[in-house]
């Protein structure tokens, strides 16, 4: 039987590399797994954060696009990203951590039925923490040691990924009829979805609003990817996104992965993406993230590549 294991990753758009890069690493205490190029467009950073190797379900990824204006929030967009820590006590951590880094955020509050922490970075992408309060992690998650954050309230993974849409019984119909997601709770203005039953790290909750579509910019979520365990199951997904009648990219190689794209009804991208072969087929697992890496396509135009990028670290 097939089966979606959860989120893979979610991308999003910085407008300087090296101002997210210091802050995903040494305020969020993330590791820099990936440091790569936009493979369809190589003059800009595409960076990776996540777990020791970047497991699936951990990705947070940044397309480094300079010229990026604001984000002009509304609906029909991905408009909150989830991440899980480990108990109310995390929040407290976090709370305290945001006060003295001065990172904006709210009060500690309840969110889909969980204790959390709404913030936001630097370029203003709505991010929420999220009590895991102890519950089941895939097990493939792994903390990063060297992170600067104290090991027993460091973020462990994605949670609730929100999507803001006009039609809600769409993108609703989407996920439980093509990708099984159960329904575990509906309110007259949201709902909430799971890919698992009962497990946070695969869940979606789906607001409904009115009104302008929200146009992109710095701080914006480009796309959200879900997991399909290998290729095999990546041309199961794609054919049942095409019985939907959904316009599908077709299987993209993109050397860490592979994908398909399409739209659902109310303009949402979404990717499906397998857990093979990861980050680790170029690089070891020590040295995850420390150079320029690039897929092979690329390779000979590594030069003229990196003379157009700006480095990230100091």
């Amino acid at each position: 039987m097939h089966k979606i294991l959860g989120h893979h990753h979610i991308s999003m758009i910085t407008k300087n590399a090296k101002r997210n890069n210091q802050f995903y690493q040494n305020v969020l205490g993330l590791r820099r797994v990936k440091t790569s190029v936009n493979q369809d467009d190589p003059s800009m950073y595409h960076l990776f954060f996540g777990d020791v190797t970047g497991s699936p379900g951990t990705g947070l990824t940044f397309f480094e696009i300079p010229m990026a204006g604001s984000t002009h929030r509304g609906t029909n967009a991905i408009t909150q990203i989830g991440l899980l820590v480990p108990n109310e006590e995390s929040l407290v951590y976090w709370k305290k951590r945001f006060d003295l880094l001065n990172v904006k955020h709210q009060e500690i509050t309840t969110y889909a039925g969980r204790e959390a922490l709404p913030f936001e970075d630097p370029e203003g992408l709505r991010l929420i923490l999220v009590n895991n309060n102890g519950e089941q992690i895939p097990e493939e998650w792994a903390l990063w040691e060297d992170s600067i954050v104290a090991r027993e309230h460091r973020i462990l993974g994605m949670g609730p990924i929100e999507i803001t849409v006009k039609n809600l019984n769409k993108l609703a119909s989407t996920l439980t009829e093509v990708f099984d997601y159960v329904e575990v709770e509906r309110t007259d203005k949201w709902s909430r979805y799971q890919s698992i039953k009962e497990q946070t790290f695969g869940e979606i909750v789906i607001k409904q609003l009115d009104g302008p579509k929200e146009r992109a910019g710095r701080g914006s979520i480009h796309h959200l990817a879900i997991r399909a365990k290998n290729e095999e199951e990546l041309k199961f997904w794609e054919e049942k996104v095409k019985e939907r009648g959904y316009q599908s990219s077709g299987i993209v190689d993109r050397y860490y992965f592979k994908s398909i794209y399409f739209r659902e009804s109310n303009g949402i991208l979404i990717e499906i993406a397998t857990d093979d072969p990861g980050f680790t087929v170029d690089s070891s697992v020590e040295s995850l993230g420390e150079k320029l890496d690039l897929p092979p396509f690329l390779e000979e135009k590594r030069a003229e590549i990196e003379a157009k990028l700006e480095p990230l670290d100091d």
